[in-house]
């Protein structure tokens, strides 16, 4: 049997030339801009790819444009969690010798919808005929139906959510490229405007442009190459329902699985990580995200991110882009969390103080696709 954990690293990433608002650029344009900036950062070129991977768009589409044919091509497309189940893809096609350089794109024009397919609406589908007859606006009234489940069965508060937001939010203030930057407070999340309860509108993520890549090689490789290697040590998916309806539990997902065999296959306790990347769609996806990797127990995770534990200077840095709340959100995010886990773990910010996490070897990246449908978790360490 191939051993996957410690045969591949990730060797370059890079967001599109522009993130936020982008309104004369289509997605594909995205994709490729955060392509060739991955490549170049990696010494690479589009030459070298043989292992093309991406989700929302087709790798017919994808590798025509960027002028590759590949050995291996998936469009695994599970939600926001795609990228970072393309890691562990990715890494079992180069540690099996089915490729040797693995190009992940992702772009997507998600607020000036240039070159984006409409927004699914048929009637045919389940949803259209389940759930979307009955007034459940998605996918802020599903993960809103989740979370006053999770207040009513453990006393989760609208304050503990607000913490998420104002600690991410922190974050954000350090990176330039990051959307929203003003400062704000519990009462400012609390006050905000109501979307759908128990959620206000910073509890929710934004609605941006963006485009992200990552390239990933083997080990022996990946020390040959211009960046310091990002080791892929440990990784898992899985899904375990479509609809919200159909969700097995609303206050546990699959993540409980996806994160047990991402530690298993590294070999390393939740003590271990000094940064926690966790998909932030709304402030609900972090915290039941916490206590499904098991980094708290069941019903803990309002108490777990209280105090601004989370934020620059507490004890457990997460999301420290700034996140889906703050920093950028296309629509599929787990590319971003990838991103920021890379350079932290690189050193990427030793010269910008508090925005390193101070002697940073391990990373967890945890996304999340659908209406908790989905997940994918990936340990990242340094070489």
């Amino acid at each position: 049997m191939t051993k996957l954990s410690g045969a591949t690293a990730i060797v370059g990433v890079a967001e599109s030339d522009q993130i936020g608002r982008v309104p004369d650029k289509p997605a594909i344009m995205l994709h490729a801009e955060a392509a060739r900036s991955a490549l170049a950062e990696a010494g690479l070129t589009k030459d070298d790819v043989d292992g093309l991977f991406t989700a929302g768009i087709s790798t017919l589409d994808l590798g025509e444009y960027l002028g590759i044919e590949p050995k291996v091509t998936d469009t695994t497309a599970v939600g926001g969690s795609s990228f970072v189940i393309h890691i562990a893809h990715a890494a079992t096609a180069i540690a099996t010798g089915r490729c040797e350089v693995a190009l992940v794109t992702h772009g997507e024009s998600g607020r000036s919808r240039v070159g984006m397919m409409p927004y699914p609406s048929s009637r045919d589908s389940l949803r259209g005929q389940f759930e979307a007859p009955f007034g459940l606006p998605s996918p802020v009234g599903a993960y809103a139906m989740a979370c006053s489940r999770h207040m009513y069965e453990y006393g989760t508060t609208k304050e503990q959510l607000a913490e998420i937001a104002v600690a991410t939010r922190k974050w954000a203030m350090l990176n330039p490229k990051a959307m929203m930057r003003e400062p704000i407070t519990i009462d400012d999340v609390l006050n905000s405007r109501p979307i759908a309860w128990p959620f206000n509108l910073l509890d929710c993520c934004l609605v941006t442009d963006a485009g992200g890549a990552y390239v990933m090689t083997s080990i022996e490789r990946a020390r040959s190459l211009k960046q310091k290697p990002v080791v892929v040590l440990g990784v898992g998916e899985g899904h375990d329902h479509a609809m919200i309806s159909q969700m097995p539990s609303l206050t546990s997902f699959a993540a409980r699985h996806s994160g047990r065999r991402a530690f298993e296959m590294a070999g390393v306790t939740h003590d271990d990580i000094d940064l926690a990347m966790i998909y932030d769609s709304f402030t609900y996806t972090v915290l039941l995200s916490l206590e499904e990797l098991g980094f708290c127990g069941k019903g803990e995770g309002g108490a777990f991110v209280s105090n601004q534990r989370t934020a620059p200077g507490g004890d457990f840095p997460m999301n420290t882009s700034g996140g889906g709340l703050s920093y950028t959100h296309s629509g599929m995010y787990g590319m971003f969390a990838i991103i920021e886990a890379v350079r932290q773990v690189r050193g990427d910010y030793a010269d910008q103080g508090i925005r390193q996490v101070q002697d940073c070897e391990l990373a967890i990246v945890h996304g999340t696709g659908g209406v908790l449908s989905s997940a994918g978790t990936a340990i990242l360490g340094r070489d």
